[in-house]
C-alpha cells in the first residue's frame, strides 16, 4: 500500500473517530432517497440482478451479487416503489426476485455466500430470500414466486430438528451451526403460511422461536447469537433474533414471544446513549464490550423499535427509533465532497469505519436496512397505518 493510500485510510478513521466532517441530518426523504440510489447502484455494477454483496473501501471495488441480502432488499424496493411513486424501484425488485429463482439451489435452499462463494445452501440466507420471493408475489400475483417460496421453506422444515432447531447447513463462511437469530429465518415461514394459508409453515415457525427461548438467560440475553464470538454478540444479531421474536409472536399471537422481543427492546434502550450512538457488542448481563457502532444494527433496532411502537403503542419505542437514526445520518455522505463516489448514500459496517463489524466496508445490508429504517420512522411519525400494515409481511 503506497503513502498515498494509507494516508487516506488513516484519514477517514480520524475523521470518523473525531467527527469531521460528518453530514449534518436532514429530513428522512432526502436521506432515503441517497439510500435508495446506492442500492441501485450495487445492483448495476454485477449485470445480472442480484445486488453486490459490498463495496470495499480499500481495494475501491465491489465484491460480486450476495444471493441471502439481494433477497431482503425486494421488499425494500416494492415498499420505496409505492411511497416514492418510482416505477424503477418496482422493476428492479422483480428482476432481484427473478434472479433469485435462477440460482435456487435443487435442494430448494439458497447457497451460502457471494455468488461463486460456495455451491451449497444454508439455513440463513434461505430464509432472507423468502422475504422476497413472498413480497414479489404479492406484488406481481407470479405464482413462480410463490412455488419458489414454498420450495425454500419445504426444504427448511425438511432440515430442522424436532426441538425447532437448525443444526445442519449453518454458514461455511462462520463455521457455525447453532445460531439463535435463524428465529429470522423462522419468521419467513410464517410469511409462507401468509401466502399460503398452510399454517404447517407457522407451527414450525413458532418451534423455532420456543427453541430460542431456551437460550434465554436470566436477563433475556440470549446465547448461541453472534457470527463470531457468542460470549459478546454484534447488536445485528441481536436485533435479527428480537425481530424474528417479535414478528413470529404477533403472527402466533405467542405472547412469550413478544415479551421476549420487548425485553431485547428495552435493553437496548437502556443502552442507548443521548448521542444515538450504540456500541456494537453486549455480553450477557447486557453490558457494552466495545466503544464502535455497528451502523447495521443501529438500523435494525430503529426498525425493531418501530415494530414494538406500532404493537403496544409505546412512545419511548418511537423515539429511540428517531434518536438512533440521528446517529446514523450524520455518517451518510450524501455528496462526493470529499468522500469515495462509491460511497455516496451507503451506510458502513461500522463507525469508526476500522470497527469489528465489517470493517472497511459499506455491506448492502446495513442500507437496505438504513432505508427500512426511514420509512418507518416516517410512517410513525405521521401516525400512519401503512406501514403498520405492510410492515409485518417486509423483512
Amino acid at each position: 500500500m503506497g503513502i498515498v493510500e494509507t494516508l487516506r485510510l488513516k484519514s477517514m478513521v480520524l475523521k470518523d473517530t473525531f467527527g469531521l466532517g460528518m453530514t449534518h441530518p436532514k429530513d428522512n426523504r432526502t436521506h432515503l432517497d441517497a439510500a435508495i440510489g446506492w442500492l441501485k447502484r450495487a445492483q448495476d455494477v454485477t449485470g445480472n440482478g442480484g445486488v453486490a454483496q459490498t463495496y470495499l473501501i480499500r481495494s475501491r471495488r465491489w465484491a460480486p451479487a450476495y444471493p441471502e441480502t439481494t433477497g431482503y432488499i425486494i421488499p425494500t424496493f416494492y415498499r420505496y416503489a409505492a411511497i416514492a411513486g418510482d416505477e424503477d424501484a418496482r422493476v428492479r425488485a422483480k428482476r432481484m426476485a427473478d434472479w433469485e429463482i435462477e440460482i435456487q439451489h435443487p435442494t430448494g435452499g439458497v447457497l451460502a455466500g457471494a455468488l461463486g462463494d460456495s455451491d451449497r445452501p444454508t439455513i440463513f440466507n434461505t430464509g432472507q430470500v423468502i422475504f422476497g420471493w413472498a413480497r414479489a408475489f404479492e406484488e406481481e400475483g407470479d405464482e413462480r414466486y410463490r412455488e419458489a417460496a414454498v420450495k425454500a421453506a419445504n426444504w427448511l422444515i425438511e432440515v430442522m430438528d424436532a426441538d425447532g432447531c437448525w443444526r445442519k447447513f449453518g454458514s461455511p463462511m462462520t463455521g457455525k451451526h447453532v445460531n439463535t437469530y435463524n428465529t429470522r429465518t423462522a419468521w419467513s415461514l410464517a410469511r409462507v403460511y401468509n401466502i399460503t394459508g398452510d399454517r404447517s409453515y407457522l407451527n414450525a415457525a413458532v418451534r423455532n422461536a420456543e427453541w430460542a427461548l431456551t437460550q434465554r438467560n436470566a436477563v433475556g440475553w440470549l446465547a448461541q447469537n453472534c457470527l463470531q464470538d457468542s460470549s459478546q454478540p454484534f447488536t445485528h444479531t441481536i436485533a435479527y433474533a428480537m425481530r424474528g421474536l417479535l414478528e413470529i409472536g404477533e403472527a402466533s399471537g405467542r405472547s412469550n414471544l413478544l415479551a421476549a422481543a420487548q425485553t431485547i427492546g428495552d435493553a437496548m434502550i437502556a443502552a442507548l446513549p443521548a448521542n444515538g450512538k450504540l456500541p456494537g457488542r453486549f455480553d450477557d448481563g447486557w453490558h457494552p464490550t466495545v466503544g464502535w457502532s455497528c451502523l447495521t444494527g443501529d438500523c435494525q433496532l430503529a426498525i425493531n423499535w418501530g415494530r414494538l411502537y406500532q404493537i403496544t403503542g409505546d412512545k419511548k419505542y418511537r423515539d429511540a427509533t428517531s434518536r438512533i437514526l440521528e446517529f446514523v445520518k450524520m455518517t451518510q455522505h450524501l455528496t462526493d465532497h470529499g468522500a469515495d463516489p462509491a460511497s455516496v448514500g451507503g451506510i458502513k459496517g461500522s463507525h469508526p469505519v476500522n470497527g469489528g463489524y465489517h470493517p472497511w466496508q459499506y455491506p448492502n445490508w446495513a442500507t437496505k436496512f438504513y432505508a427500512d429504517a426511514l420509512m418507518m420512522d416516517d410512517a410513525n411519525r405521521m401516525e400512519g397505518r401503512e406501514y403498520v400494515i405492510v410492515g409485518r409481511r417486509n423483512a
